[in-house]
């Protein structure tokens, strides 16, 4: 896989005869036809590539400030950064929470507040280390500097509880809903004895939060007053979230990591059960059954849509512009392995239609993030990681 990239690369058209699935890890079978292995698509277009910034550390979240700002980006290694538009990469930005630089656990997600233009306030998410190598997914809001170079009045907004000794499976997005909260996705650190935690509703491993932009619970959280649950809670039963995207119409899409397949896009429902670890397409990557080995239980919600073998999934978003035009609506995720973006078509029921691979020889994508005008950013993955401008051949800039 490519990691240092020439200035301009231009790629061939993706070919979805040259695309083939890999081979199964379980023989479990889809709950209906839509949910695994949609039309390979092939769309006649030549993707150019132009590397942003370089030289950045295993770089995690992108966003788009307002007007011709540039973007916000973190490095798990805990630096955040601002880049201009031109792609010149700023000093770390001073005063950002102090994190867990180890294995998954690091400086995470970072968004722009609805609220910036009058506020100037962002949001991260991050391992948040807790003593005694114990750490826990965390969401903190800040106010930018107008000149860009520190952070003040810096608050957590939410507290992953309890916290875990295995810096594995941290999630996390977030995201604001049309109501004016967010949701913060998490995952369930990843050992055996932790997993089965996202089945349970006193602890936010393996949920969907929903909280007030002040971290305060919305009154109408599913489980506010059920004894003995945490009232921020929204869906459980995940694995591992590393995307979320709300639609045009304002629904709330993640996807999260199997294990050795059973990657899946969902669109999480207040106060449902996503099954995991009791159930999964996937299988444990030591080849035994997770749980029972089976994909479909009562009072269990099925996937979207599921992957096997797995795309490793990253951040993803709704694609709109005129730039690839014909993508509107689609959404396009950063695939870690085998690397590159997935596009998905989805029809008006939003079943998945269609699927291709883009940027196959790019490497580990860690997420996406589409500009006004169609054209699209990529993050790469690596300890000399860049942030990619995607746009379409012959367009200009």
């Amino acid at each position: 896989m490519i990691r240092a990239l020439p200035l301009l690369l231009l790629a061939a058209p993706a070919c979805a005869q040259d695309f083939t699935w890999g081979e199964r890890n379980t023989s479990l079978q889809p709950a209906f036809d839509q949910q695994f292995r949609a039309k390979l698509a092939s769309t006649d277009v030549e993707l150019r590539t132009e590397v942003l910034a370089g030289d950045l550390v295993h770089p995690w979240g992108i966003a788009v400030l307002p007007g011709d700002a540039g973007y916000l980006v973190t490095e798990r290694s805990g630096s955040l950064r601002h880049i201009a538009s031109d792609g010149a990469l700023s000093d770390p930005i001073a005063n950002v929470p102090a994190v867990l630089d180890q294995n998954q656990g690091g400086l995470l997600d970072v968004a722009v507040g609805p609220t910036f233009a009058e506020d100037r306030v962002i949001y991260l998410t991050y391992a948040k280390p807790l003593g005694d190598g114990m750490s826990a997914t965390a969401a903190a809001r800040a106010v930018l500097s107008e000149d860009l170079s520190t952070l003040s009045d810096v608050q957590d907004i939410f507290v992953q509880a309890p916290p875990s000794p295995t810096p594995m499976h941290y999630g996390s997005r977030i995201v604001f809903l049309p109501d004016g909260t967010a949701a913060i996705t998490t995952g369930e650190h990843s050992r055996p004895a932790e997993r089965v935690f996202a089945q349970d509703l006193d602890k936010t491993y393996g949920k969907v939060i929903r909280v007030n932009l002040d971290g305060s619970t919305p009154d109408d959280n599913p489980f506010v007053g059920q004894d003995g649950a945490v009232d921020t809670i929204w869906s459980y039963g995940h694995r591992n979230i590393q995307g979320a995207v709300v639609a045009e119409d304002g629904t709330l899409w993640t996807i999260e990591h199997g294990p050795a397949g059973g990657d899946e896009l969902n669109r999480p429902e207040a106060g449902l059960n996503y099954g995991w670890p009791v159930i999964s397409y996937g299988e444990n990557y030591n080849g035994s059954d997770v749980g029972e080995g089976i994909a479909v239980q009562q009072g269990m919600e099925q996937p979207v849509y599921f992957w096997d073998p797995v795309i490793a999934p990253g951040g993803m978003m709704f694609h709109a512009g005129d730039m690839f035009g014909d993508w509107n609506g689609d959404l396009l995720i950063g695939s870690l392995y085998p690397g590159g973006v997935v596009r998905l078509s989805l029809d008006d029921e939003g079943f998945v239609v269609e699927e291709e691979r883009l940027l196959r020889d790019i490497g580990r994508v860690r997420d996406v993030e589409v500009l006004e005008d169609g054209s699209f950013l990529i993050l790469t993955d690596y300890a000399d990681g860049a942030v990619i401008r995607v746009t379409a051949s012959g367009s200009e800039g």
